[in-house]
């Protein structure tokens, strides 16, 4: 028998409610992990405000929120023994793991998708009234499915460090990937949140000429530079689209940029995007998850630049193996540590909501 506490999320608007429940037994391929850390990601403010609907996912309320996090493994189910990298596993094994579930056996997982798996399950999505109860990581334990990916979290990497690699950095990872971002190429990054700032520094890392980050927060744009953007531009003082977008001209000797990535989250910013865009640049589109959110924009630009916009959704799992590898190799250069300066506990989640919410922190977080 395992007993902890959820933060139950009932609505929309409503607080959080501290409720401790029970596991009876974790079952057979199975791994219970006791929550170290959760950090509060833009889905989860969304899904809090009620403009990212996890019903249209498949999920239900009540339900438990948090989906980027680490922790220990707190019980193994019977016939698991090693991580994804055949890596042997115990009780206390530090883990991260991918927030979503694939079956590894439909159409799209054999043909190496397996973000679009037609069977795909993933935390924020169970109900939190019924067993077994840890579906979200705001929570004091985590039970992963039988059949996840799971990988073990280097010594020299840090619960603080390690929290993101399962959503931010993974997935602006898989992003780059996905549109073959090649050295002496030049990058925009739109939004420096977490997000943001975990695509400035891998852009960096592939070998980006010149990486420029805009944002509007004084705060986030210094940030950006401590995480390697040649240049930031602040939208208070290049405060029209037109001005942005003949500054990044300039910054790219007149041809604009070979790859932009939009984390801002906002539908406003692509249309501005897609202008900064050289020939045969790729748009990497991964912030607007609200559903129903449109822009207007002219297809000839397409056409006539022979430009591709990429939409990113999830990543592929082993991507978070390259992820911890990353975060091993260039952690002494980044200040990855202020990407989670501030951190409640779990009985403080309504404050740590608000304080996200009015963007003080970067990423705040949950240490149950």
């Amino acid at each position: 028998m395992f007993k902890g506490r959820i933060a139950r999320f009932d609505q929309p608007g409503k607080p959080f409610d501290i409720e401790t429940v029970s596991l009876p037994d974790v079952g057979p391929g199975q791994i219970l992990i006791k929550v170290s850390r959760a950090n509060i990601c833009g889905s989860d403010l969304h899904a809090w405000h009620g403009t990212f609907a996890t019903g249209g996912l498949g999920g239900q309320l009540p339900t438990v929120l948090g989906h980027e996090m680490v922790g220990a493994i707190e019980a193994l189910g019977a016939g698991v023994t090693t991580d994804s990298d055949g890596v042997p596993l115990t009780v206390g094994t530090r883990v991260v793991f991918p927030y979503f579930f694939s079956c590894h056996t439909c159409r799209n997982c054999l043909a190496g998708r397996r973000n679009a798996c037609l069977k795909l399950t993933m935390a924020m999505l169970g109900r939190a009234d019924e067993p077994p109860y840890f579906v979200g990581g705001y929570a004091d334990y985590f039970l992963l499915p039988a059949g996840a990916v799971v990988y073990t979290v280097p010594d020299s990497v840090s619960d603080d460090i390690a929290a993101g690699a399962n959503c931010a950095l993974s997935q602006v990872m898989y992003g780059l990937e996905r549109v073959d971002l090649q050295l002496g190429e030049s990058v925009v990054v739109q939004g420096a949140g977490a997000l943001g700032l975990y695509a400035v520094a891998v852009a960096k890392a592939r070998g980006a000429a010149r990486v420029i980050a805009i944002d509007g927060v004084a705060e986030r744009l210094e940030l950006a530079t401590a995480f390697g953007a040649d240049t930031v531009i602040d939208i208070n003082d290049v405060a029209t689209v037109k001005d942005r977008t003949k500054l990044v001209r300039q910054l790219t000797d007149g041809q604009g940029a070979d790859v932009v990535v939009e984390v801002v989250g906002h539908p406003s910013a692509i249309d501005e995007g897609l202008k900064m865009l050289g020939q045969f640049g790729r748009y990497v589109e991964i912030g607007n998850i609200n559903i129903g959110k449109t822009f207007e924009f002219d297809p000839s630009r397409f056409v006539f630049g022979n430009k591709m916009m990429v939409g990113v959704s999830l990543y592929d799992p082993i991507v978070l193996s390259r992820a911890l590898t990353f975060l091993e190799q260039h952690q002494a250069r980044l200040p990855l540590h202020r990407l989670a300066a501030a951190c409640y506990p779990l009985d403080n989640i309504n404050d740590a909501f608000a304080a996200a919410e009015s963007k003080r922190d970067v990423r705040a977080s949950i240490v149950p």
